[in-house]
Formats: structure tokens, C-alpha cells, sequence
């Protein structure tokens, strides 16, 4: 399997105060893999440098010769302002921005494809309402089409199934599964570890650094689940900054 992504001996952190520390390793073009850990272990961190918003402090992150405009980011809900006044389908238009430009005109093509987007994920009918009316789940249902729409060879998801009901959950798996099959990266930080366990290959368990990462039944033991919750409850927020140059993020 050719290399999507690769991490060598990368540390990430905000003002030079590291949250993940020396990573290195590979993920493979097309791969399903889950990144889980206790809270604090490190993952929106890692994430928020795979898509470029975070600067590496050291070491460096390859991107297998993907553009960043290639990949797709769901963040978790709490980091967006559901109080913005916008519709459900301007929203998800938004998915269209690499095609379209920021400041493109919506055609009929474009149109068709945010209401495919939307059946795609349940949300026909809920074109005109405002993103702030909307459940949790019906939430989270358009930020999948929003991905659907940007037609990524790489996805990452951040916590995409946290607090949604089972059938929102399944329905959005589904679409998880769908993109694999395609033969897109797919990443996903999860708590669920029966989900993890039943639906996805490759697992990273992280505690700002790396405990184990392999298939999954390897890496989710009881013996590193219980490694990793210690690293995280010893680990010290006042550590030193780290003092290194910052490098450059690989193409």
C-alpha cells in the first residue's frame, strides 16, 4: 500500500508547549484508521496539524503528494458558531469551495449536487432553515454532506459520532464505510471502542504519544488502554516550551 501520510518525529503543541510528542510512523493510501486515546491524549492536536492549521515545533508531516486543498476536515461541532445566520444549503455549498471558489456563483450543476448531498445524508426538506435550528444529529448530518461535497482523497473527522443518536451514528458509518471503499484515507478520532473494534482496521491509540498503533485488536489491549490513561494522567501541562526552529511543512 503506497504512503498517504508520514509523520517523522513530529511534536505539536501551541505556544511552543508540546501536546504531542515525537511521532513518527506511516498510514497507508486508502486506509480506515481510528485515533483514540483518553481526553488530552493529542488527537484534535494531531489532526489540526495533518490539515496545516498547526505548524509542526519539530520533526515533519508528508502528506504523500496531496495538496492540502484535497483534504476534508470535520471538526467537532463545538468548534463551530451554529449562531452564524446561514442556511442548511448555503452551508453545505460551502463543501463546493475548491470547484467553485470562495466567492463562486452557485449553478444548476452545483445545486444538483448540494441536494444530493443533503438526501445522501437525511436532509432533504431542511434546505431553507438556519443552521442554528438544527438538532445535534441533524448537526452533525450536515457536516458529512459538507464533506461528501468537497470529494476528498483525504478525510479526517474529528469526534463524528459524539453525542448523535444510534440511527444518525449508523447512518453516518455508513457513509465512513462508503468512502473506504472508494479508496480514500480515512481518519477518525473516536471514544467508542466497540465501534472502533467492529468497524475500523488500524488503530493509533495515542496519549501524546504514541502507545500502540498497528491493526486494531493489537493495539487496543487492555494492558495499552491502561498504559495510555496513565501516560495522560502523569503527564506535566507545565513542562517546559520546546525552544527548536520550527521547520517547514513537507509537500
Amino acid at each position: 500500500m503506497p504512503v498517504q501520510l508520514q509523520f517523522r518525529d513530529v511534536t505539536l503543541g501551541y505556544d511552543r508547549h508540546p501536546a504531542v510528542h515525537h511521532l513518527s510512523g506511516e498510514i497507508g493510501a486508502g486506509a480506515l484508521l481510528a485515533v483514540v486515546g483518553p481526553n488530552g491524549a493529542g488527537k484534535s492536536t494531531l489532526f489540526r496539524g495533518i490539515i496545516g492549521v498547526l505548524k509542526p515545533l519539530t520533526g515533519s508531516i508528508s502528506l504523500g503528494g496531496v495538496d492540502i486543498r484535497d483534504i476534508a476536515y470535520l471538526p467537532q461541532v463545538t468548534d463551530i458558531d451554529r449562531s452564524f445566520p446561514i442556511s442548511v444549503f448555503d452551508f453545505v455549498g460551502t463543501g463546493l469551495w475548491r470547484a467553485t471558489g470562495f466567492f463562486g456563483g452557485i449553478g444548476k450543476a452545483q445545486r444538483e449536487q448540494i441536494d444530493r448531498a443533503l438526501l445522501a445524508v437525511g436532509l432533504t426538506g431542511f434546505e431553507n432553515r438556519n443552521i442554528g435550528t438544527l438538532s445535534g444529529g441533524q448537526f452533525q448530518r450536515l457536516l458529512f454532506a459538507r464533506v461528501l461535497l468537497q470529494d476528498a482523497r483525504l478525510i479526517v473527522l474529528d469526534e463524528p459520532f459524539n453525542a448523535i443518536d444510534f440511527r444518525t451514528a449508523a447512518d453516518l458509518l455508513a457513509l465512513v464505510k462508503r468512502w473506504h471503499a472508494e479508496g480514500r484515507t480515512v481518519l477518525a478520532a473516536l471514544h467508542d471502542m466497540d465501534l472502533v473494534r467492529t468497524h475500523f482496521p488500524e488503530t493509533l491509540l495515542l496519549a501524546r504519544e504514541a502507545v500502540a498503533w498497528g491493526a486494531t485488536a493489537q493495539a487496543l489491549t487492555s494492558e495499552h488502554l491502561e498504559e495510555a490513561r496513565r501516560m495522560c494522567e502523569a503527564f506535566d501541562d507545565s513542562a517546559a516550551a520546546c525552544v527548536a526552529d520550527i521547520p517547514q511543512r513537507a509537500a
